[in-house]
């Protein structure tokens, strides 16, 4: 499974690319017509049902592996999918995209705070460095003293993202072996898209949508454009990528081709929506890049041999949303 470790890296490279584009799909809506609520419900919607069919084929009938799971599923598909995606877009309202992304993917950092709390797994040196090191990133990214103003509402959209991903990889690293991983990520796009729905139908939610153009990259286009963006490119495209390049490559060197999302998303919104950090604020999200990336490689050093399965019916799921 990993003699293709060229194939492995590109198919890992485009898939943080196709994620990172998710923030500038959805900005033209979500300042539109659209409801943060809205967009993720359309997007993980319509991925969920297209990955039904990888899905189903990876189980193979083995219905008693999904019921024993379905806890997982769920509560997967309401922080991991639901949750984190809200938060997220929710976010881009406010903040510049790639500054969002950066708050959210604090949420790795989280999870060494949850573990030690709950599981009383002490962090060792080089865990500490890296969580300082984000945490002091966090601090240059706000710019708490310089012209570039953070709107806080925004800010803590973001952290709520980071609470969201922090949910993702906890329960992520601790799914039984014996479920897909595709069939994980379908079942929790399917949940967090219904469990969106329900909420919006009851009034909890905000859920509006509209069929007048948007601007995407300074031109009047439909929102179609945007939608099939968020829906095949950022979402089917990314996860399939990524499922793909993780089986090459293993869960380890995948996850961190994944941190690779940050600066695809700063230059993408650069390039299609203007939008460009400070220097402070880059120099603060290259601390958080690095922080996370540090924190990564203590907890691979130290666990055991790469675990991803290599069974053809059980591909591993790269570290993506």
């Amino acid at each position: 499974m990993r003699e293709r470790p060229g194939l492995g890296l590109g198919l890992a490279l485009l898939s943080a690319l196709t994620f990172a584009t998710s923030g500038t799909f959805a900005r033209p809506l979500i300042t539109g017509q659209w409801s943060a609520e809205a967009v993720v419900l359309v997007r993980v919607g319509v991925a969920a049902l297209i990955l039904a069919v990888p899905a189903l084929l990876a189980l193979r009938g083995r219905w008693p592996v999904l019921r024993r799971n379905a806890g997982t599923v769920v509560v997967f598909g309401l922080l991991g999918v639901a949750l984190a995606q809200a938060c997220f877009f929710n976010a881009v309202r406010y903040l510049p995209v790639g500054v969002a992304l950066l708050l959210e993917y604090l949420g790795i950092v989280l999870v060494v705070g949850w573990m030690w709390a709950v599981h009383g797994q002490r962090p060792r040196l080089l865990t500490v460095v890296g969580s300082l090191a984000a945490l002091g990133g966090l601090v240059l990214v706000l710019d708490l003293t310089g012209a570039a103003r953070l709107d806080p509402v925004g800010v803590l959209w973001g952290l709520g993202a980071g609470i969201g991903l922090a949910g993702y990889f906890v329960i992520a690293g601790r799914v039984d072996a014996a479920l897909p991983s595709v069939v994980l990520a379908s079942g929790g796009m399917a949940v967090g898209a219904l469990v969106l729905l329900l909420l919006g139908v009851v009034g909890l939610l905000p859920l509006r949508a509209g069929t007048a153009d948007v601007s995407f990259a300074g031109h009047a286009v439909s929102w179609l454009l945007p939608v099939a963006g968020l829906s095949l490119i950022a979402a089917v495209v990314a996860y399939l990528t990524g499922v793909a390049g993780a089986r090459l490559l293993g869960a380890r060197l995948s996850s961190f081709v994944g941190l690779t999302e940050v600066m695809f998303a700063v230059l993408i919104a650069w390039l299609v929506l203007d939008e460009l950090p400070t220097g402070i604020q880059l120099l603060g999200g290259a601390l958080i890049v690095a922080g996370v990336a540090l924190v990564r490689l203590d907890e691979l050093r130290g666990s055991p041999a790469d675990v991803t399965p290599t069974a053809p019916d059980e591909p591993a799921l790269a570290a993506e949303r």
